[in-house]
């Protein structure tokens, strides 16, 4: 099975090698808008694109790890759903975050992808070999951005961001071609 997906290859030469890739949540896995019940309690909407390039991710042997500065009930549910094991809430400055990760892992900078949407992700950014902004990601994060992506947070943009690494993986069409029977 021939895939539609269509890389710039320098941009694919950038993104081998990679063993874990760092999601933010708020504009990145959700589209960055709160909602509040009049109880106060949060609400978000994922996308299931998203969700399913994070599976894939997986598959291919590259381990999602979500760094954030917020924590809720129901991001907590949604990251067990998708078997994420490595996540850290409420971290405020996720350069540490990482860090302490990739030592859990026994990786290294070189063999990390990030994917953020403001300030608060530019240091992990900034260290990783391969980083992707959503299209709708403030201006300084975009500049840092190997890639910045077609959809917007919340809306696929983390399954494009996924779907560049399983390519430069060498494992896309594999794993495309369990679908395809």
């Amino acid at each position: 099975m021939k895939p539609a997906l269509n890389f710039d290859p320098e941009l694919l030469l950038k993104a081998q090698g990679i063993k874990v890739a760092f999601f933010d949540v708020d504009g990145v896995l959700t589209d960055g808008g709160l909602l509040f019940t009049e109880t106060g309690e949060t609400l978000k909407r994922f996308n299931t694109l998203d969700g399913h390039g994070i599976k894939l991710l997986q598959q291919a042997g590259i381990a999602p790890v979500v760094i954030t500065g917020r924590d809720s009930k129901p991001l907590r549910l949604r990251l067990q759903a998708l078997g994420i094991v490595h996540a850290h809430f409420g971290t405020e400055d996720k350069r540490p975050a990482a860090q302490q990760t990739l030592a859990t892992l026994g990786l290294d900078w070189d063999q990390a992808a990030a994917m953020g949407d403001d300030w608060p992700d530019l240091p992990v950014m900034r260290r990783c070999a391969f980083a992707c902004a959503p299209a709708n990601a403030h201006t300084e994060v975009l500049t840092v951005a190997h890639h910045v992506t077609t959809a917007r947070g919340g809306d696929g943009a983390a399954r494009e961001f996924c779907d560049v690494l399983l390519v430069a993986s060498g494992r896309y069409v594999e794993l495309l071609g369990a679908y395809s029977q």
